[in-house]
């Protein structure tokens, strides 16, 4: 899946994993991290995600392959003596103890001097904007200060990775987004390494340099946010990743980078090829909500569709429309708040359209 780099900080090469000796959980991945990246492996549940950040950690063996941590094989090598911070979504904070005991505790194992350590906590906590909490115990603080304790106590001995296990599944909506900021900017100023794990895509999108989504134990796609969005390779990954709609088809013809893709109520849709076994096969065609035009003109697009609004929902800055077109009643058009188009009525008839290269050609899902 990625390219052999001797500059990576982590490799993970031809790694297998089974908790079973008979399912691989994990299967064959092969997966560079550079220096100083912010990368999000993103999946659903059961597709293997955290089992990588936690042979990455050291608290599961690899079945099979090697994981390089500065070129040097890491398989062997107990958690503890890795170099590695981790970040969980519980926090893993000791309650018992202070704040400034907590983030002390990982520098009293390193062996580090009383002085070294106090100077490195007053660090830690200004960088998480909790300076003068270092005398409070872990209940006196709120979710979101808990989880700015558990990043500075990931950090505070410099590692050269730290790993962050879906850090921000405890928190409400606005603080998780407040944190998803914070851990950016924070990764920005320090540049460190990070591999990050979530469900969560739209987390993905915005923190990260790169993302690998993951199903079944298999990398899908390695790409930056914008190029997972704007260009999915199958139809998981289109999917999975943002506001999507598919529409089921069969290939009809094919010429260059373009085909034409039949639906089941006979509606013929010009699309971009990208990932399709040729004519007569079954396909799913990628068309993100927005690119999805209301009442274009004839020349102003190839795929031009009558289409009955079935449902409207409004969002704000926009109006959510599901129509019913191209034998789908679940096609979601985004309207913007301030278009004219915006006071359509349930049941309404009217034209729909998007470009060819807005439609993209992916492998069947059904």
């Amino acid at each position: 899946m990625s390219a052999h780099h001797e500059d990576a900080l982590v490799r993970f090469e031809n790694v297998q994993k089974s908790y079973d000796g008979e399912i691989l959980v994990i299967k064959d991945l092969n997966l560079d991290i550079q220096r100083g990246e912010f990368l999000t492996m993103l999946g659903p549940s059961g597709s293997g995600k955290t089992t990588c950040l936690m042979m990455l950690a050291g608290f599961e063996p690899a079945t099979h392959g090697e994981i390089y941590l500065d070129n040097k094989p890491i398989n062997s090598v107990p958690p503890h003596k890795r170099g590695i911070g981790m970040v969980f979504q519980n926090y893993a904070l000791f309650p018992h103890m202070s704040i400034a005991e907590n983030l002390s505790f990982p520098l009293e194992v390193r062996k580090m001097s009383k002085s070294e350590r106090e100077e490195k906590v007053k660090k830690a906590l200004d960088m998480v904007q909790l300076d003068g909490f270092g005398d409070r115990r872990p209940a006196q603080l709120s979710g979101g200060q808990q989880q700015r304790v558990a990043v500075a106590r990931a950090l505070v001995f410099d590692p050269e990775v730290v790993l962050m296990d879906e850090p921000l599944g405890a928190l409400d909506k606005n603080l998780r987004e407040q944190m998803q900021y914070e851990i950016k900017h924070i990764h920005e100023r320090l540049g460190v390494t990070v591999l990050y794990v979530t469900h969560d895509q739209s987390e993905a999108l915005t923190m990260s340099d790169r993302v690998a989504v993951f199903e079944n134990g298999v990398i899908q796609q390695l790409a930056p946010p914008n190029v997972l969005y704007e260009e999915p390779e199958n139809a998981f990954v289109a999917d999975f990743i943002g506001d999507n709609n598919c529409l089921l088809g069969t290939v009809i013809s094919e010429t260059g980078n373009s085909c034409v893709v039949k639906t089941a109520d006979g509606s013929e849709i010009k699309a971009n090829k990208i990932n399709i076994d040729g004519v007569n096969s079954r396909c799913t065609l990628s068309i993100r909500p927005e690119r999805v035009i209301v009442n274009p003109e004839p020349q102003q697009v190839p795929n031009i569709f009558q289409a009955k609004a079935a449902e409207l929902i409004y969002l704000g800055d926009h109006i959510r429309t599901r129509m019913e077109v191209c034998d789908s009643d679940s096609f979601i058009v985004k309207i913007p708040n301030s278009s004219h188009h915006a006071n359509l009525n349930k049941g309404d008839l009217v034209n729909i359209g998007w470009n060819e290269h807005d439609c993209r050609a992916l492998d069947a899902s059904d």
